[in-house]
């Protein structure tokens, strides 16, 4: 692939990267609610999730579920019913002490599965993929799924620094809201109000 193409690739994905999201709000949510380690954590298992986007894309597999509504539907609302769970949980836990120096952190595993179902469920990233990467791809170049492979994992580590960037600015917040009892002490209900949000933004996404 041309260098110039990869360039102009990557400036895109940084952009599409910064807009608002899901997986954004996702970080956030963890990085402030936990520290900027359980962000980090979130961060890898969205990418990790990503994995399987970029490889439905470069197989085929995501025109399959562009074209079937049935498939796109199952997928979507299993995911919005993952966010609202993880939201309720959020709810369910609005009197927790969020100022306690030793408030109860889910492991780096438990957040790292978080992170890879909230991105798999999530069936508006495969199309995203199959939207995106064939602008970017030449066939006359030939190995249309090796540049399509390529460009996936541009975007799949450029998502990793952001996030953890995401992470790391969202944990110095939190270290500001902790010496705040008001503020910190609704932590969980603005992480159940985000989690519910994005929950039902994937549910009213469409083909």
């Amino acid at each position: 692939m041309e260098f110039s193409t990869l360039l102009t690739f990557l400036g895109a994905a940084i952009i599409l990267t910064l807009m608002p999201g899901p997986d954004n709000l996702f970080v956030l949510a963890q990085s402030i609610t936990q520290d900027k380690k359980a962000g980090i954590a979130t961060s890898l298992g969205l990418c990790t999730g990503l994995l399987v986007h970029i490889g439905a894309a470069v197989l085929g597999i995501s025109a399959i579920v562009y074209q079937s509504t049935v498939i796109f539907s199952i997928v979507k609302f299993a995911g919005a019913a993952y966010l609202l769970y993880l939201a309720w949980q959020s709810f369910r836990a609005k009197d927790d002490p969020f100022t306690l120096q030793q408030q109860h952190r889910q492991s780096f595993i438990v957040l790292y599965r978080k992170g890879i179902l909230m991105n798999i469920l999530n069936p508006k990233v495969s199309l995203f993929f199959l939207a995106l990467l064939p602008q970017f791809v030449n066939p006359m170049q030939g190995y249309v799924a090796l540049q399509m492979l390529i460009l996936g994992m541009v975007f799949l580590v450029q998502a990793l620094i952001l996030f953890s960037l995401f992470s790391i600015f969202a944990g110095k917040v939190r270290k500001m809201i902790i010496g705040k009892p008001a503020i910190a002490k609704r932590l969980n209900m603005v992480q159940g109000v985000l989690f519910t949000i994005i929950g039902i933004k994937i549910a009213l996404s469409k083909q």
